[in-house]
């Protein structure tokens, strides 16, 4: 999640801002489009639209295609010739919602590395609890996150037994970022920049991991869509309610009207609710 924090003359990243742009001057290659992703140092796996996680070389030219039909649908509504419904949008593969089955979603378990968190740790804890809470609540106990805090002594991408964890590292080009349901369970890993504890008013490291599970439970950054005007993804998601330019899956630097703490409004918990 990439925001910018335009008060103080920085430009924090928590995946929210890296890529955006409101045109594109001319269609991008594949090696130009690829070239837009950060790849981690430490994973080797890249990163695309600030915090969203590309695991595979196919994956990455499903989404260069989707850019490219995008070019068209974009087209097609200059001419009047399509119309595009919006909401609160799901992620899709192949067609299909990225969602959890029902059963994992009552169990969505997690470890939190308690020494790459270090003096972090119990904050750290503490905002994924609020963060989790907000997210089950939205959806009315559709989705269940477990802390399964015994294995926070040893918890990495290789422990098999949760369905994901929570590490701290050093970067600049992002707060936080997270996955998909469709991702590896070596992708499955929310990633907090050791920034996010540090003075990033007016967001808490409750409001950027707010963000960043609802990117675990399958929803894509609200400003993908056209009437945010700005921003724009790919066209791979699914709509559940109204366009929110609030949400807390919109940054706020791409036409967003959050000025606040990254908080869940009614929208995306009927969205939530629609999807789980």
């Amino acid at each position: 999640m990439t925001l910018s924090r335009i008060s103080t003359g920085l430009v924090v990243a928590l995946g929210l801002f890296t890529g955006c742009s409101s045109s594109e001057p001319d269609v991008l290659t594949y090696e130009e489009f690829s070239a837009r992703a950060h790849q981690e140092p430490d994973t080797g796996l890249r990163i695309l639209n600030g915090d969203e996680l590309v695991e595979t070389e196919e994956a990455m030219q499903a989404l260069y295609q989707g850019y490219l039909d995008s070019i068209s649908d974009a087209a097609a509504r200059e001419e009047g010739l399509a119309v595009v419904s919006q909401g609160l949008i799901v992620n899709t593969v192949g067609g299909a919602d990225d969602k959890w089955a029902a059963s994992t979603a009552q169990n969505l378990t997690y470890c939190i590395d308690q020494a790459s968190f270090g003096a972090n740790y119990s904050t750290a804890v503490s905002a994924m609890s609020s963060a989790a809470s907000a997210w089950e609540s939205a959806t009315g106990g559709g989705v269940n996150f477990v802390h399964v805090s015994s294995l926070d002594g040893n918890c990495s991408s290789r422990t098999t037994s949760v369905v994901f964890n929570l590490r701290q590292v050093t970067t600049n080009q992002y707060l936080a970022r997270a996955f998909f349901p469709s991702s590896s369970r070596k992708g499955r890993e929310i990633l907090v920049a050791k920034d996010t504890f540090g003075n990033i008013k007016p967001w808490s490291p409750a409001g950027v991991l707010r963000h960043e599970v609802g990117h675990t439970i399958g929803f894509r950054h609200e400003h993908t869509r056209p009437e945010s005007g700005t921003c724009f993804e790919n066209s791979q998601w699914r709509t559940l309610t109204a366009y929110d330019a609030g949400s807390v899956m919109h940054y706020p630097q791409c036409n967003g009207s959050n000025s606040g703490d990254l908080n869940l409004t009614n929208l995306d918990k009927t969205g939530a609710a629609a999807l789980y």
